[in-house]
């Protein structure tokens, strides 16, 4: 009866270490070969978004994403080849998931928001931006957050989510700008004049495009002065100098041409009522 039991006991044993061996052995196998594979096929994804000129922090997350999905879904199906429940996993996985969705909804939209920035690219680093009320230099662009640099060095950190969702102006996307000026002469002062030597002083400053021309127009009717606009398009890094510049020499040049700047003027009337005798 014993050496039955032994005998028996023995059997089994190998029954049972050569088909749990062979599953193992198959399952190490599967893991060695899908793990390689992973490797190369995200090293195909880096070089497929390197051409592509994708942003290095979103090839590093997208890397990372693909490299722990594929090893998860191996592992499950590796778990499934031993003889584990893989559908109480998987839904465990899938709980989990929504939870943590739930927990960080606004993380996730400023996530979604940062793809977009970095895949669409409305702005990059170091463009000028405004969004609100806020004017600055693009610091810096990570997967959640914004940095950017008013002019009088505050750092603005803005959400992605808001800032994909919202209105953003972008001051240095293109080569070029136009500078819009304007200035008031007196209702005794010839327009005509006033719009020569203003273009004759623009045209002489060879930042000012001559295609398209600068012009100088009459615009309106002011309380004290006949208002004209000024319009000259520059390369982009020159649009400030241009514009302070020129607003500086227009008052030498009308000032040499008795063009004269008014101040705002009343005129005041007076009625005296007269007095019942």
């Amino acid at each position: 009866m014993e050496d039955f039991n032994i005998e028996f006991i023995y059997q089994r044993g190998v029954e049972i270490v050569l088909e749990f061996g062979l599953s193992i052995l198959m399952g190490v196998i599967i893991l060695f070969v899908g793990f390689r594979l992973i490797r190369y096929l995200n090293s195909a994804l880096n070089a497929a978004m390197a051409k592509y000129e994708l942003e290095p922090s979103l090839q590093t997350f997208f890397s990372s994403i693909s490299s722990f999905t594929l090893k998860l879904i191996l592992i499950i199906v590796v778990a499934g080849l031993l003889g584990f429940e893989t559908t109480s996993l998987i839904a465990l996985l899938g709980a989990a998931g929504l939870a943590v969705g739930l927990a960080l909804q606004g993380s996730l939209s400023n996530f979604a928001g940062g793809v977009i920035i970095l895949s669409f690219k409305p702005f990059v680093v170091n463009d000028v931006i405004q969004w609100s009320d806020d004017v600055g230099l693009v610091e810096e662009i990570n997967i959640l957050y914004t940095h950017m640099r008013t002019f009088d060095f505050k750092l603005v950190t803005i959400p992605n989510g808001q800032l994909a969702n919202t209105k953003v102006t972008n001051f240095t996307a293109k080569d070029r700008r136009r500078v819009d000026m304007k200035v008031g002469i007196s209702y005794s002062s010839s327009i005509p004049k006033a719009r020569e030597v203003v273009l004759d002083h623009i045209k002489k400053d060879e930042r000012v495009f001559d295609d398209p021309a600068p012009v100088v127009v009459f615009t309106n009717f002011g309380d004290s002065s006949l208002d004209l606009s000024i319009r000259a398009w520059v390369k982009t890094p020159d649009y400030w100098p241009v514009y302070w510049e020129t607003m500086e020499n227009i008052k030498q040049v009308f000032d040499e041409n008795d063009i004269t700047i008014p101040f705002p003027q009343r005129d005041v009337h007076l009625f005296k009522k007269e007095s019942k005798a």
